[in-house]
């Protein structure tokens, strides 16, 4: 049997090495697609975890906050309850409504974040018009509700109280308390207040409920109390009777 020549060497480790490049070079390509999607699946992850949970989501909806950054160009930080105090030093506040402030919606029972909306339109200095995302009621379309009526119930008229009507139906909802109005221009250093003596409050249906402090509630509202167990005594034997009693409104002076 003949030797294998110089060439004939050369031609089979050639060929050798060029099936070998090409199965570590599938290798290697399939091992960067496996890294590529395995990187693509945890910046997805990761990306996921990084954004902050929408706590103000209504169904997949808009949540208040973006929507009244968007809507007025005020750029606050913070959850709604936090605008107020976040807004001092750099936008101007106060008592007055403007079109296209920001009426600011303090903490309460029922909205533990507060709540935010922008002005659309000024109807006199107890009425104002609203557009705001992600508050539940009638009007709501894609989480977003514009021209709702809002009515200022406080005694000073300083905006610290308001009422958010209730649809078609001239009807308004319960007490929320609110803060006041933040404008789109620099904080001078001085509250926006009005020069003019307060209006007198309209008259409404009546709250479903008020959602202030006991401390803060006007004269006018009112609270219904159980009173205690009337107690009747009949030869020896006690015998309970209940009466339910509803407060009257009375003026504190």
């Amino acid at each position: 049997m003949r030797g294998w020549g110089t060439g004939a060497r050369f031609l089979f480790f050639g060929t050798f090495f060029a099936v070998a490049s090409q199965f570590t070079g599938a290798q290697a390509n399939a091992g960067l697609s496996a890294q590529s999607a395995q990187s693509r699946h945890n910046n997805v992850r990761l990306a996921s975890r990084s954004r902050p949970a929408n706590r103000y989501a209504y169904h997949g909806a808009i949540s208040c906050v973006p929507y009244a950054r968007a809507a007025s160009g005020i750029t606050v930080s913070g959850n709604a309850w936090e605008w107020w105090q976040n807004a001092a030093g750099v936008y101007a506040r106060g008592s007055v409504p403007e079109p296209g402030s920001v009426l600011t919606f303090r903490s309460n029972g029922r909205m533990r974040l507060g709540h935010v909306a922008v002005v659309s339109t000024v109807i006199n200095s107890r009425e104002i018009e609203i557009d705001h995302a992600n508050w539940w009621g009638p009007g709501m379309q894609g989480g977003i509700a514009k021209n709702i009526p809002v009515v200022d119930v406080s005694e000073n008229n300083d905006w610290t109280a308001v009422r958010v009507g209730l649809g078609q139906s001239g009807d308004f909802g319960s007490v929320y308390p609110t803060y006041g109005f933040i404008y789109d221009r620099p904080d001078n250093g001085m509250m926006v207040a009005s020069a003019i003596a307060p209006a007198p409050k309209p008259v409404l249906n009546p709250a479903p409920s008020d959602l202030r402090p006991a401390t803060e509630r006007g004269w006018d509202t009112y609270e219904e109390v159980a009173e205690a167990p009337q107690v009747a005594r009949y030869h020896g034997r006690v015998v309970h009777t209940v009466s339910y009693h509803t407060t009257k409104p009375h003026k504190h002076y």
